[in-house]
């Protein structure tokens, strides 16, 4: 009797041997190779293919259409703001972001007269397990017809929407800071 159980604990650690030696090489991740930049040709190639796809033959005819112009408009209306990183005054104009958007947590302002959608991404707890203060706790003391300074480095368009989309990098409010967004410092 002691020999049978003797062989089937032995021949459990090997199976299991063999099992966790196999699923540690398939998680181990081959290396990639680095990749150069696309040229101008590449790159006006792959945009070329892709406007001959459904998704690219769509966005062309909503980028003509009156609602494409004016979203494209807006969007030049604060383009150099945006790139040059500077302060927009803007008006909370609704404390929600249009219907069955997936922007995560965000909300509509007025700038220069012309309506946007200004998201955060999605919402979660801090990093500190021993706080329970959410990244976005600031921003949801705001009220509709506050007026607030803010700062982007990203402002996008997209046909599902009827507003350009600006990523909030900063918010301010009299002189307060309620939210900065925190730069990645492993480059991703």
């Amino acid at each position: 009797m002691k020999k049978i159980l003797y062989v089937l604990i032995l021949s459990l650690v090997v199976v299991s041997g063999l099992v966790f030696a196999n699923s540690a090489t398939k998680n181990e991740n081959p290396k990639k190779s680095i990749s150069k930049p696309l040229s101008v040709a590449e790159k006006k190639a792959a945009l070329k293919k892709w406007e001959a796809t459904p998704d690219g033959i769509m966005y062309n005819q909503w980028k003509v259409s009156p609602a494409g112009k004016k979203v494209h408009a807006s969007v030049t209306k604060i383009s150099k703001s945006v790139k040059d990183y500077t302060n927009m005054e803007a008006v909370v104009t609704s404390l929600s972001l249009p219907p069955d958007s997936k922007l995560g947590f965000g909300m509509m302002v007025r700038i220069d007269g012309e309506d946007f959608i200004l998201v955060f991404g999605p919402e979660k707890v801090g990093t500190n397990i021993l706080s329970f203060k959410y990244e976005f706790e600031e921003l949801h003391q705001l009220k509709v017809n506050d007026k607030i300074i803010i700062k982007s480095h990203h402002i996008s368009q997209a046909p599902k929407y009827s507003y350009p989309i600006i990523a909030g990098d900063y918010v301010e409010k009299d002189g307060k800071i309620l939210y900065k967004r925190e730069v990645n410092k492993d480059g991703c």
